[in-house]
């Protein structure tokens, strides 16, 4: 079967390449924004990310778009916490600078990140306590994508795709001679400074250069309360009483209890730069971009409660020098309309510091990555595209606490999307053929480790329909089959993890997972309102995951991997109304609602899943303001893993107002939030630090965006 999907995807690719042009009316496709105007955004209804941009209401499975007022609301330093109340969007919430987005209760090597279309090249998959190498300050939009669509990135992408989009490459002509952007912003539960700026020149002769930088400091954060749950603060004081605890003692389990208001080796400071020249004339474009990014930041500490606990606080300094390619022909024939290609290649290393500022551990990351699509020419109501992709990547860890060996990651993808727009009726197929190879090749004196060669060979198949029920409403459903090869952190493990404070432990013999997954999705506006929602369910085989077992070794909690088989099903829903209009003023309501319900055969509930969430909020907008109110409840998750413990329910008020001094078409605007107003503590069920470092306290931010 295999081999022979693998024959029908390039037979695909060939037969784009030779199809008939026929005199059949193009379908129109989704309006984009003025490519002479570099003050234009794409609208928030077109989507880009995929081989074909595309209206949401025509995309059958979940997603998510922000940009402009909302993006500068929710800015945080990383990309986790800016999407952190995004319907079906959780985070890892590793401190305030490593956390990373979590899809439908799926996190790590089942959510890609990606940076204009291509994968970040970081090692934020390989753990919760290395930060994403994305820069939410440098966006002009995210985009975030859940369901089957997604994996048309790969198969490591079945939970999502969040794709940060920027202007690094520049894409378009600009109409006058430079255009400046700039983003500040002061929260105070941190103290975070941050500043980001980017300029576009148009240098004559078709050429347009673009720069930016991004500076970002914060202090350790501030907390609403303790750092330790009660349950873990009476077994500290209770060890403290048995064992007898002075000051200066390591650990002082007395001083561990009583952490609070400020979440120790929580601060980081981080910088960015990048340059980017583009060529581009009427028949397409050509850019490439160079980017650094230098960091150095704390993992909260997992303070021992009990003899015999680990207990360290390591703090990361992370580089990466990053090139990117990106080349574009408009070839506006009838069989090919545009041929696309994107690369990247990043060098990243990331040290993990002792506390005397010695390197203990140091984490080496060498990628490849590359995309070539052929969109197709419309013909009547067939639009489509193809594509391949090649991944490649070198990793290693070298040092006291190499829980890895040096491995590699070499997969190269086929894939296509084909739709048929019949007005009413909108039908969508997809299918994508992947082959693996990884292989461990440990040092000689990693005697824990094994010499292994693995391949797979994957095929992901997917396939849905939508009816418009009456203008401005769409149902639409799809069935996927999707399969994905176990990552070399999965497979490879053997150490303990300064970082996660674990020992984790994976398992060589892994097995393809699979999924089958149903989606419904409805969407509809109409005069003054529009609503989304989205239910899904997913049945696994070889269901990948890590659970903590209970044991201690090397004075960690021993993680081992494992697999069976699991289920996962859970909805999204959100919607907005008008409630009145006065003057030039619109006041709207609006709600937002996530649930994720996962188990795992012969285990339990799937560990780290987060619980029911509501959100509503009540806005008004006119010309020069934007006000804004909202409350978040999260419900406790009792539903538990072995050996996790439950999650308590919490509620945040969140207030924000945006002022526009010269209109909508604003050159300037200011931003004061509060978020946390009430300075509840919460923790994040998805977190692996939710017992020892809770969610921010009350932060009050200011923030000011300059477009000239």
């Amino acid at each position: 079967m295999r081999l022979a999907l693998t024959a029908v995807l390039l037979a695909t690719t060939a037969s784009l390449l030779a199809v008939p042009a026929h005199a059949a009316a193009e379908a129109p496709a989704p309006a984009a924004p003025d490519a002479d105007d570099p003050h234009s955004h794409t609208p928030q209804d077109i989507v880009v990310t995929g081989a074909l941009p595309r209206s949401r209401q025509d995309i059958l499975s979940g997603v998510a778009v922000i940009q402009g007022v909302e993006l500068d609301r929710e800015l945080r330093a990383s990309i986790g916490e800016t999407l952190a109340r995004t319907p079906g969007v959780s985070a890892t919430s590793f401190g305030p600078t490593a956390s990373r987005p979590v899809l439908r209760g799926l996190q790590g090597e089942r959510v890609r990140l990606l940076a204009d279309g291509i994968g970040s090249i970081d090692v934020s998959n390989t753990s919760a306590d290395h930060a994403a190498v994305v820069n939410p300050l440098l966006a002009e939009r995210i985009e975030v994508l859940r369901g089957p669509q997604s994996l048309l990135y790969g198969s490591s992408a079945i939970g999502g795709v969040v794709n940060v989009i920027d202007r690094r490459i520049p894409t378009v002509l600009p109409t006058e001679p430079f255009h400046v952007g700039a983003v500040g912003t002061y929260g105070t539960a941190a103290k975070e400074r941050a500043l980001a700026g980017t300029a576009e020149l148009a240098l004559g002769g078709g050429f347009v250069a673009h720069v930016d930088g991004s500076y970002n400091q914060t202090d350790d954060l501030r907390i609403g309360g303790f750092a330790l749950t009660p349950a873990l603060r009476a077994t500290a004081l209770r060890t403290a009483a048995l064992v007898g605890s002075q000051p200066g003692d390591d650990p002082d389990f007395a001083a561990n209890a009583a952490v609070r208001g400020i979440l120790p080796n929580s601060a980081a400071k981080t910088w960015t730069g990048g340059a980017g020249l583009s060529y581009i004339d009427a028949g397409g474009m050509i850019g490439l971009s160079y980017t650094r990014t230098d960091s150095l930041y704390g993992i909260p500490v997992r303070f021992a409660t009990e003899p015999g606990q680990s207990q360290e606080g390591p703090r990361l300094q992370l580089v990466q020098d990053r090139l990117d390619l990106r080349a574009a022909i408009n070839a506006g024939g009838q069989v090919i309309d545009k041929v696309l290609l994107r690369a990247g290649f990043a060098d990243y290393v990331h040290s993990e510091l002792e506390p005397d500022g010695s390197v203990g551990t140091t984490f080496l990351n060498k990628g490849i990555e590359a995309r070539l699509e052929l969109t197709q020419a419309a013909h009547g109501a067939w639009r489509g595209a193809s594509g391949v992709q090649f991944v490649s990547r070198d990793f290693n860890v070298v040092g006291e606490e190499a829980f890895l060996p040096k491995n590699g990651t070499r997969q190269i993808g086929l894939f296509t999307l084909q739709t048929l727009d019949y007005g009413a009726w909108k039908l969508e197929a997809g299918a994508r053929y992947e082959h693996a190879r990884l292989t461990s090749t440990p040092a000689a004196d990693q005697p824990q480790f094994v010499s292994t060669a693995r391949t797979f060979d994957t095929v992901s198949l997917s396939g849905g329909a939508s009816y418009q029920v009456v203008p401005g409403w769409r149902l639409g459903v799809n069935l996927s089959r999707t399969e994905r090869a176990p990552a070399a952190e999965e497979l490879f493990a053997n150490g303990p993890h300064a970082g996660t404070e674990a020992f984790e432990i994976g398992d060589p013999g892994l097995r393809i997972e699979r999924a089958n997954s149903i989606e419904a999705v409805l969407r509809g506006q109409g005069e003054g309102y529009s609503l989304e929602a989205s239910v899904y369910h997913t049945w696994f085989d070889n269901f990948i995951y890590m659970a903590r077992t209970g044991a201690i070794e090397d004075g960690l909690p021993v993680y081992q991997i494992g697999q069976a088989g699991a289920r996962f099903y859970g909805f999204e829903i959100d919607g907005e109304a008008t409630l009145a209009r006065a003057g030039d003023w619109t006041v709207k309501a609006d709600a937002m609602a996530d649930y994720v319900h996962a188990t795992i055969d012969a285990f339990g509930p799937a560990p780290q899943i987060p619980p029911l969430r509501v959100l509503g909020g009540l806005s008004a907008s006119a010309t020069n303001w934007d006000l804004r109110t909202e409350v978040e409840h999260v419900t406790a998750q009792t539903r538990i893993a072995t050996n996790e413990t439950v999650t308590p329910a919490y509620t945040q008020v969140n207030a924000s107002v945006s002022w526009r001094p010269w209109g909508e078409d604003r050159p300037v605007t200011f931003l004061l939030s509060a978020n946390n107003l009430f300075d509840v503590t919460a923790r994040r069920h998805a977190s692996f630090l939710k017992d020892y470092a809770p969610l921010a306290g009350r932060d009050i931010r200011v923030t000011a965006r300059l477009e000239l």
